[in-house]
C-alpha cells in the first residue's frame, strides 16, 4: 500500500474535510476522494463514513488512525537517516506552536536554521497549549512549544521566563504608578483570553487569589490589545506577545511579578529525527545568543 494514500487518510481524518485536505496536499478534491477509495478498497472495508454532516470516521477507521500516524512516523526516520548516511542534510519537522511564539521567535529561527540547513523542510501547526500537547502525543508532530508546565509524559527543555504585564489604556488613572496594583483586578472591566489560552493570565490570578472582573473573552491577542486601545478594559498579556508590536495601550508591571515558563518538548528524544534534533539544539543556542545581545545592548 502507498504512504501517500496514508497521509491522505490522516489528513482527512485530522480536517475532516476532503476539501481542506486536498489544499494542504496539493491535491484535487477528487485525487483525494480516489485515494481513499483506493485505500479502502485493499484493506477491504469502509475508513470513513460520508454525509451532509461532512466526513467522519468509521470504527475501523477510528483503529487504523494511530497505526498509520506511526508508519508516517516511522517513514520520515528511515528517509532522513538515509539522508544522514549520504551526508545530505534533509528532512521534514513538523512543529506544534502558539500564535506569540510563530509570530516573534519561529520566522527567526527557521531563517537562521535554513541557512545552515537549506534542504530541511518545515511544516507548522498552530493552536492552543492542550492542542500542541495532544498533537505531540498523537505522533502528529515531532516538536512543539509550550507554557510550562505540560504533560510529564513529554521530554520537556526550558527556554525563556516570559514575563506577564498588566495592558491598560494610554488615559487610564493608573498610568503614572509604577507598578499595576492586583487588587484592582477585581474592580476593572478585565478582558480574559479564550479557554485555552488562559492558562497564563489563569496562573497570574490564582497565585494572587484574584477573582477578576470579567466583561469580554477574546481568542486573538491583537483582538485584545485593541480592545484595550479602545478603553473597553484591561488585561494582562505576556512580555512575547507585547513586544514587536504597533500598539497605543500602556504597559506596567504587576505589583507581585509573575513570569510564564516557555518551553520545547518532544514525545522522546530516542525516537527523534535527525533533523529535529538539530532543530531543538538550534533553537536553545539561537535564544541563548538573542539573550547574550539584549543583555550587551541593555
Amino acid at each position: 500500500m502507498s504512504i501517500n494514500k496514508y497521509e491522505i487518510f490522516v489528513q482527512v481524518a485530522r480536517l475532516g474535510s476532503l476539501t481542506k485536505a486536498a489544499e494542504i496536499l496539493g491535491f484535487t478534491q477528487s485525487g483525494i476522494s480516489h485515494a481513499i477509495n483506493s485505500l479502502e478498497s485493499e484493506i477491504g472495508f469502509r475508513l470513513l463514513q460520508r454525509s451532509r454532516a461532512g466526513i467522519q470516521l468509521t470504527s475501523e477507521g477510528e483503529r487504523l488512525l494511530q497505526p498509520m500516524r506511526e508508519v508516517l512516523q516511522a517513514n520520515v526516520r528511515l528517509q532522513e537517516e538515509i539522508a544522514a548516511i549520504r551526508g545530505l542534510e534533509a528532512g521534514t519537522i513538523r512543529i506544534g506552536t502558539f500564535t506569540s511564539v510563530s509570530v516573534h521567535w519561529l520566522p527567526r529561527m527557521m531563517k537562521a536554521f535554513l541557512n545552515d540547513y537549506p534542504q530541511i523542510e518545515f511544516k507548522l501547526m498552530e493552536g492552543d497549549y492542550q492542542e500542541v500537547e495532544e498533537w505531540l502525543e498523537e505522533g502528529q508532530i515531532d516538536c512543539g512549544f509550550f507554557s510550562l508546565p505540560t504533560s510529564d509524559k513529554l521530554e520537556v527543555f526550558p527556554l525563556k521566563e516570559d514575563r506577564m504585564l498588566c495592558i491598560l489604556p494610554q488615559e487610564h488613572p493608573l498610568c503614572g504608578a509604577a507598578f499595576f496594583p492586583l487588587a484592582r483586578l477585581a474592580e476593572e472591566p478585565f478582558i480574559i483570553p479564550k479557554a485555552g489560552s488562559d492558562h497564563d493570565v489563569r496562573r497570574v490570578l490564582k497565585k494572587a487569589a484574584i477573582t477578576p472582573n470579567v466583561r469580554f473573552e477574546a481568542g486573538d491577542d491583537a483582538a485584545i490589545i485593541a480592545m484595550v486601545e479602545q478603553g473597553l478594559g484591561i488585561s494582562i498579556l505576556p512580555e512575547l506577545v507585547i513586544e514587536g508590536r504597533k500598539h497605543h495601550v500602556h504597559v506596567m508591571e504587576l505589583e507581585e511579578p509573575s513570569f510564564r515558563s516557555l518551553g520545547i518538548a518532544v514525545h522522546s528524544m530516542k525516537f527523534c529525527s535527525p533533523a529535529t534534533r538539530r532543530f531543538l539544539a538550534h533553537v536553545q543556542s539561537w535564544l541563548e545568543k538573542q539573550q547574550l545581545l539584549q543583555a550587551n545592548n541593555a
